[in-house]
């Protein structure tokens, strides 16, 4: 019985080690930043346009730094409902044919498959979804889900990662380019509300975040 006990301990112990920095960081979780830009408010009705997800990785050189970005223009799905003062807000032209918009299931099935895909790299169990104020995007993420049939969701189905909270605590600052700006990064208003832009400058800050407390805090102290 000491044998097999020993056995079973040598085992977790192979198992933790072969797990990468980015596994072990978070219980087994993926960060993915993602960031969403629709025609309204309610996802069940209002048009989801835009979607970038942002992966991160890490490194003792570099620590926690973007690395991928996905991202798609959307078209709306049959119905939608289009809010024009949204659309002015975000400045999405939904028809423009520049946009080489594909559908919802294009989407989410390209990246799902590659955040799948990272996950399995990293050694971990899940993704989970890092935004600023992300009830907005799961919301459309999952809405989007339903009603493409997309399957094997690599996301976590509540859990998320919230920018907003986390630079309040270690900046002061809960709006985006204001905590953006606060943690050293550069912000270009222009660019802003394109679901890539603000999701790759949300991963800066998650990563300038979590960064600034592994200096102050090392993992496992």
């Amino acid at each position: 019985m000491t044998a097999r006990i020993a056995s079973l301990h040598r085992a977790a112990f192979r198992h933790l080690v072969s797990k990468s920095p980015v596994a072990l960081r978070f219980r087994g979780f993926l960060p993915v930043v993602v960031d969403i830009e629709t025609a309204g408010f309610v996802p069940e009705t209002d048009a989801l346009l835009e979607i970038a997800a942002v992966l991160v990785d890490y490194d003792s050189a570099n620590g926690w730094h973007r690395k991928t970005t996905i991202g798609h223009h959307v078209q709306p799905f049959a119905g939608a409902r289009l809010d024009e003062a949204a659309l002015r807000f975000n400045k999405i032209d939904p028809f423009h044919p520049f946009r080489f918009a594909v559908s919802e299931t294009a989407a989410m099935g390209d990246i799902f498959e590659r955040v799948r895909r990272a996950v399995q790299h990293q050694g971990c169990t899940r993704a989970i979804l890092v935004g600023h104020n992300p009830a907005f995007d799961l919301s459309f993420m999952k809405a989007a889900v339903e009603r493409a049939g997309v399957k094997r969701n690599p996301f976590h189905a509540f859990s998320t990662f919230d920018t907003a909270s986390l630079a309040g605590v270690a900046y002061g600052q809960t709006v985006l380019s204001r905590a953006a700006q606060a943690a050293g990064l550069s912000w270009e208003e222009e660019a802003a509300h394109s679901a890539v832009y603000d999701a790759e400058k949300t991963a800066d800050l998650f990563c300038a975040i979590v960064n600034r407390w592994d200096r102050l805090r090392p993992v496992g102290s």
